[in-house]
């Protein structure tokens, strides 16, 4: 069981960093302004720090 949730937080943070962090500033505008206009930035960010937390 730990083997799959250090793998599926590894997966969510690769994922993570390939849209965020290859993102321009005008990109990752877009991308915060989509998250918060649908709401989906609150369940979002929190996955993606924990993940990034198990993930190292």
């Amino acid at each position: 069981m730990p083997g799959l949730i250090q793998r599926t937080a590894e997966a969510i943070d690769e994922m993570s960093r390939s849209i965020w962090d290859d993102s321009s500033q005008l990109e990752k505008a877009v991308i915060a302004v989509f998250l918060l206009v649908t709401g989906l930035a609150i369940p979002v960010v929190p996955i993606v720090l924990v993940a990034r937390y198990i993930a190292r």
